[in-house]
């Protein structure tokens, strides 16, 4: 099994996961977080005040999925955060060296 982590725009997300349901890949968490990459964040004014924001908005999907989806959970994100543009995300792939169902026992 493989561990997937992305860090993608949040306007991105419905795209991503309906890309990942037409692949029938179901399982993932989903947390709002703020990061700093290469866009480097921007500058603005707020109540009079130069304000340079650093950390920008994004998304961290995680999803466990086994080895033969790997490739089309891959193509599934990165189809669906695509824009062309700095600040799209990244993708992280860990080896998982075991999963448990606690419902079950069951091994993954």
């Amino acid at each position: 099994m493989k561990m997937i982590i992305a860090f993608i725009r949040p306007e991105a997300l419905s795209s991503v996961k309906s890309n990942l349901y037409a692949k029938e890949i179901y399982s993932m968490s989903v947390t709002n977080v703020l990061g700093a990459g290469q866009q480097k964040g921007y500058t603005e004014i707020y109540r009079g005040v130069l304000t340079e924001v650093n950390l920008l908005k994004k998304v961290r999907l995680e999803l466990g999925v086994p080895d033969n989806l790997l490739d089309s959970a891959l193509e599934a994100i990165t189809q669906g955060g695509r824009t062309g543009n700095t600040g799209d995300g990244v993708i992280f792939v860990l080896d998982i060296a075991q999963g448990l169902r606690i419902r079950t026992g069951e091994k993954l």
